[in-house]
């Protein structure tokens, strides 16, 4: 097979005209896609597809990419999907990105030029000790990057245009999906699996070079909403109950030393308000809860339930309504029933002359949600870190990395075949 050659030049501009377009998705949104502006990504990138000779990309009315690279092998071979996210997190701008690249990076501090006060420190990435040498892009330091996912919708495009234009690396049908709202988890709600017609998938959405997860968290989320008793405060004593002073002292309540994420890594599990809001007489916060074991993770949400109960002893006048949500599963335990897809990953990764890593995310992707619908994903690395953040950073060399490794996937599920 023909080796993807060092084309920094296009892959880099490829991936900073994605990050410029603002593609934020919106978890108070009730639309499909949360938000409209996803679709100018999305159009941009069927257009691109279509100039590469790939004729059905089309963009469907709840914003996915569906598109297909044709077998040129007479092998029946497994149909096989990638897949990136083309919204960003909600947690941080993503309007008005000005990537920029630091060309040959020699481990030194990285101070962002519209925030100086915005710094990349070795000492705070330890990833960065890897990168000597390498071409470091960040943003300009007042809205994130986007390397989460535009790392890997511009990889798997990359992949796209180079398997179509060499069609002697023979490969069987690969199909490729972009979807929208990954991070606000509702990213393949609405992926039409019968169309999509892939017998496996991988995401490409992760951190490290060489990592290739098969295990996520599993999630739910919580909302919990507590009723007080208002009243004038002029008149209030012995009448008022403040909801928000309840809400207060449950999350004060709340273990500090472990079922956070400040205090946790690895399998450890948490329990984490991620927005309040109210006033006296109602309050409300939303929670996401945790963990790589179902049983852990159900008792997180009971031992939230007794502290909530626990609090409002005090306050025998208020009640509260707790409503905890699934919102995706572990997907190991669907890959673990299909170990050549793990197989072929790992091989693909060592054939880019990397060191492959098989790792648990602490996260979730839309794999995690297809594999449980019946399309096992698991997760490989795009090379983004510090995602969510204005501290957002991607290495050009190790994009060009994951360019390969999805180009040897494709190449070894043929071989094997």
């Amino acid at each position: 097979m023909l080796k993807y050659q060092n084309k920094t030049e296009s892959l880099a501009d490829r991936f900073k005209r994605y990050v410029q377009i603002d593609t934020q998705s919106d978890p108070d949104s009730a639309t499909t896609p949360s938000t409209e502006k996803q679709k100018n990504l999305g159009r941009v990138l069927v257009q691109e597809l279509l100039e590469l000779g790939i004729s059905d990309a089309h963009i469907d009315e709840y914003g996915y990419v569906y598109a297909t690279i044709q077998a040129n092998t007479d092998k029946k071979v497994p149909v096989i999907c990638f897949c990136s996210h083309m919204d960003t997190s909600p947690d941080c701008s993503g309007l008005n990105v000005k990537p920029i690249v630091h060309f040959n990076y020699q481990g030194q501090d990285l101070v962002l030029p519209d925030d100086t006060s915005i710094v990349l420190k070795q000492s705070e990435h330890p990833d960065l000790k890897n990168q000597i040498g390498n071409d470091i892009i960040t943003a300009s330091g007042t809205t994130l990057l986007g390397a989460d996912n535009k790392a890997g919708l511009a990889e798997i495009m990359e992949a796209a245009a180079f398997l179509m234009q060499h069609p002697e690396v023979k490969h069987g049908k690969i199909r490729i999906l972009f979807t929208p709202d990954e991070e606000i988890g509702r990213g393949v709600d609405n992926v039409d699996l019968e169309k999509l017609g892939a017998d496996f998938a991988y995401t490409v959405d992760g951190e490290s070079l060489g990592s290739l997860e098969d295990e996520t968290f599993s999630a739910d989320g919580a909302v919990l909403t507590i009723h007080g008793v208002s009243s004038h405060p002029g008149f209030a004593k012995g009448k008022m109950e403040s909801a928000l002073k309840i809400l207060s002292a449950i999350l004060d309540r709340l273990p500090k030393d472990k079922l956070t994420p400040e205090a946790t890594s690895q399998k450890e599990g948490f329990i984490h308000p991620v927005n309040i809001q109210g006033n006296v007489e109602t309050a409300q916060a939303h929670f996401i809860l945790r963990d790589f074991d179902d049983t852990l993770l159900a008792q997180h949400g009971e031992t939230l339930r007794a502290l909530v109960e626990e609090v409002l002893k005090a306050y025998p006048k208020s009640t509260y309504q707790l409503e905890i949500t699934q919102q995706y599963r572990n997907m190991k335990g669907v890959l673990d029933q299909y170990p050549q897809v793990i197989a072929i990953g790992m091989q693909a990764i060592e054939r880019a002359g990397i060191t492959p890593k098989k790792q648990s995310i602490r996260g979730g992707t839309d794999g995690s949600r297809l594999s449980l619908m019946g399309l096992p994903c698991p997760n490989i690395f795009a090379g983004e870190h510090a995602f969510h953040g204005k501290q957002e950073w991607v290495s050009i060399q190790d994009m060009e990395k994951a360019v390969q490794t999805i180009i040897n996937i494709a190449v070894i599920w043929e071989e094997q075949a």
